[in-house]
């Protein structure tokens, strides 16, 4: 069994990541609410947010508050 060293919410960026360069996730989807992705990877809601944190960081997505989380590439 593989260990891994990587912290839970750039776990989950990388899954979103991996969905919007497969095309799962395209420009201008909107992403599920942070309590449905906490609710369907099993996490927490603060690791959710922070994973969303880092996608906007890179500018993979946009934060609108009041209306959601687009993807933005």
């Amino acid at each position: 069994m593989k260990i891994s060293n990587q912290k839970i919410y750039e776990q989950i960026a990388d899954i979103l990541i991996q969905q919007i360069e497969e095309g799962v996730l395209k420009e201008g989807d909107r992403l599920p609410s942070i309590q449905k992705l906490a609710a369907e990877y099993g996490v927490s809601n603060a690791s959710i947010r922070e994973a969303l944190n880092a996608l906007r960081i890179i500018g993979l997505i946009d934060i609108k508050h009041g209306y959601g989380t687009f993807v933005k590439q």
